[in-house]
């Protein structure tokens, strides 16, 4: 009676661990090392709110891209007026979420490949407001001098200086963890479980008298914030956002993280994110194709890992647990 709740708290006790661990990091590593820290950080959010979408949904986008510049811009437009970086956090946040919804309500419509390339019609289109509309986004300059702005806190003038790379390592850090939770929760709410099943089976969920639009319209909605939430940290980071933010290419990167560390998995994704990030680091260091050589390295990579990293792993592990309890039975 008493083992679910021991694995619980066993599981609780490791990522409270690991939280504690990320935390400290900044008295161990250089500004580099916790500058590459953020950027897997910052993919790792891009790519759970994807798999929100793709893993628990079933539902394949192409265009999330353009949330992510949403909250990328609108971030940086609202810090370069405003210095205050939860203000423009929370802007970002909810410019990628108005236009998830607004994106959301014609591609849910649809399904499978009608549904991919719509999303990919419609990230096309934010990526040429973003490359023409000179006078707001910069055009093909981008946004530059975006501030890293304090963390201004209700009662305080000032707020907290976040121009250390380490303070801004741990605002993200923080802010990581809580949306993940957030989103661990809701995975495993009836609202999660209720996606489970739409991707399992739409017409069975649907005859059941289940509106499946709006789940799917709701998860839509809900992925697209968080995709925003992740752009809204890359401007304060580089000091500049640019309109590659927009661009189809950035939206293979949720994807290849999702299926690099395991779909299925909830925690899959923040594998890919640090495999990605890390691999491309390594690949630059050594040659200048670095294009070729970290396509052929993902190519080996979800070839080798059908189930991604973590469902590889977790494979074996079931493998071995069997195993060691015949054995300890016969003891």
């Amino acid at each position: 009676m008493t083992a679910p709740y021991g694995k619980a708290g066993a599981g609780l006790g490791a990522v409270s661990a690991v939280v504690v661990v990320l935390l400290l990091m900044p008295f161990w590593l250089t500004q580099f090392q916790l500058f590459l820290l953020v950027r897997v950080a910052i993919l790792a959010l891009f790519a759970m709110g994807f798999n929100l979408l793709f893993g628990y949904g079933g539902l394949l986008s192409f265009g999330h891209a353009a949330f992510y510049s949403a909250g990328a811009y609108t971030a940086g437009l609202i810090l370069k007026a405003y210095p205050s970086l939860l203000v423009g956090v929370a802007g970002g946040v909810a410019m990628a979420a108005l236009l998830g919804f607004g994106v959301g309500f014609f591609s849910v419509r649809h399904i499978d490949v009608y549904f991919s390339m719509l999303t990919l019609a419609f990230g096309m289109f934010v990526y040429s407001i973003v490359w023409k509309w000179d006078a707001v986004t910069g055009g093909d300059n981008g946004l530059i001098g975006v501030p890293r702005a304090p963390l201004a806190m209700i009662g305080f003038k000032h707020g907290l200086n976040m121009m250390p790379i380490e303070r801004y390592y741990e605002f993200t850090v923080v802010l990581s963890v809580v949306v993940v939770w957030a989103l661990y929760r809701l995975v495993r709410s009836p609202f999660g479980l209720m996606l489970q099943g739409i991707r399992e089976n739409a017409e069975r969920v649907e005859f059941a008298g289940v509106p499946m639009r709006r789940y799917r319209l709701a998860a839509f909605i809900i992925s697209a914030a968080v995709a925003g939430l992740a752009g809204s940290l890359v401007g304060p980071l580089e000091n500049t956002v640019g309109p590659d933010t927009a661009h189809w290419a950035t939206s293979a990167e949720p994807l290849l993280a999702a299926l690099l560390g395991g779909a299925a998995s909830f925690g899959g994704p923040l594998v890919g994110a640090f495999l990605i990030v890390g691999i491309r680091e390594l690949v630059e260091r050594y040659t200048q194709y670095w294009l070729l050589a970290m396509g052929g390295v993902m190519l080996v990579l979800v070839l080798g890992f059908r189930g991604g990293v973590t469902g590889t792993v977790l494979a074996l592990a079931r493998r071995v647990a069997p195993g060691r309890r015949g054995g300890e039975a016969a003891r």
